[in-house]
């Protein structure tokens, strides 16, 4: 399967972008070091915006703990986790909202805003002192850009997927409730 990134062992090709990327891992461990705050500050945002309001038909302890697992294991999702893995984890998720009755777009502006949270940390932490570091920045930036792109695809798959199979059930009811009557 595709990876988000390019291949665990660099070949000679890759050595230059494996080695700025290697220089973002700092910046990632930065960000899973203050998962709670992070996580607080997030919620914070996410539940008292008008554009997530649906979000209140999820669990709060299921709610706090998906925003942990996204910091806690950032970069295993985004050095070591194939498209793959994505795929399954947030077509999953779009399903489960889809499920919950979250509408679309209170769904999608709360990924958004995560995206934007964890960018905002690391424009604000990241402190570049120097090229290199300034370089793993921007490589950071593009990782978590790329990232929550394919989890905004995915999430939308799932969910779309989900819409449609709920659709197909309450139109066989309605068929087979018309048969009945007949």
């Amino acid at each position: 399967p595709p990876r988000i990134r390019g291949p665990r062992f660099p070949t000679a090709d890759a050595c230059s972008t494996w080695r700025y990327t290697m220089l973002a891992v700092p910046l990632v461990r930065l960000i899973e070091n203050h998962i709670e705050q992070l996580s607080r500050d997030l919620s914070e945002k996410v539940w008292s915006s008008p554009r997530c309001s649906d979000l209140n038909k999820v669990p709060v302890k299921e709610l706090e703990a998906r925003t942990r697992e996204i910091y806690r294991n950032l970069s295993d999702w985004l050095l070591d986790k194939t498209e793959a893995q994505v795929e399954r984890r947030y077509t999953e998720l779009g399903a489960a909202r889809a499920r919950q009755g979250v509408a679309y777009s209170h769904f999608l502006w709360a990924i958004i805003s995560t995206k934007e949270h964890v960018r905002a940390f690391v424009q604000r932490e990241g402190q570049s002192d120097s090229a290199m570091e300034l370089h793993g920045e921007l490589e950071l930036q593009l990782l978590l850009g790329h990232f929550f792109d394919l989890v905004l695809y995915y999430a939308a798959v799932g969910y779309e997927n989900e819409r449609n199979s709920i659709g197909g059930r309450q139109q066989r009811r309605k068929e087979d409730g018309q048969r009945k009557s007949m």
